[in-house]
């Protein structure tokens, strides 16, 4: 079995129509299929450049749940439990990070208002571009709360980019 790629990611909204406005009007992203569900429900899917996003909404929905099955405040609390999506990157070029942040600003999307430089340092993060940076990240909410990021790779992995064992679960007693 080989994979192709993500066909999509589908996510849960609070409410529909402020769900398109969002991704069709603030992030570009066209909306391409919408479903309504046998139970009254809705499944609309966004291109996201080639891969879809989607979302299901339904009229009667659980509460959001921060901090277990989403985000609860980033960077200060962002572990989420086992099985949830902790947030969803869109891959972007590096030169577009600036007007990705202006259009952010522009729509009062809450957000980092800076550009963040992933690297392999302690911390994780580095204050200026230097070349051990390999990804350079723009966070951001969406209307549901749900984590997004704007990425922009800076360099391929190598095979000497996996040098941690995995870890195993704690058990508690």
């Amino acid at each position: 079995m080989r994979t192709t790629g993500i066909n999509h990611v589908a996510l849960v909204c609070r409410d529909m129509q402020e769900t398109v406005k969002f991704y069709t009007e603030v992030l570009g992203m066209p909306l391409v299929k919408t479903v309504a569900l046998p139970d009254g429900g809705q499944h609309f899917f966004f291109d996201a450049g080639g891969t879809a996003v989607a979302f299901f909404w339904w009229p009667e929905t659980p509460a959001a749940a921060p901090g277990i099955a989403s985000v609860r405040k980033f960077p200060e609390d962002s572990k989420t439990a086992i099985g949830s999506m902790n947030h969803m990157a869109f891959d972007v070029a590096q030169g577009e990070l600036s007007a990705c942040l202006k259009r952010l600003e522009d729509a009062r999307v809450e957000h980092i208002p800076v550009v963040i430089n992933h690297d392999d340092s302690e911390r994780g993060v580095a204050a200026e571009l230097h070349d051990g940076v390999f990804v350079r990240s723009v966070y951001f909410t969406d209307p549901n709360g749900i984590m997004m990021e704007f990425a922009a790779s800076t360099k391929a992995f190598v095979p000497e980019d996996v040098r941690h064992a995995p870890q195993g679960a704690t058990v508690e007693v």
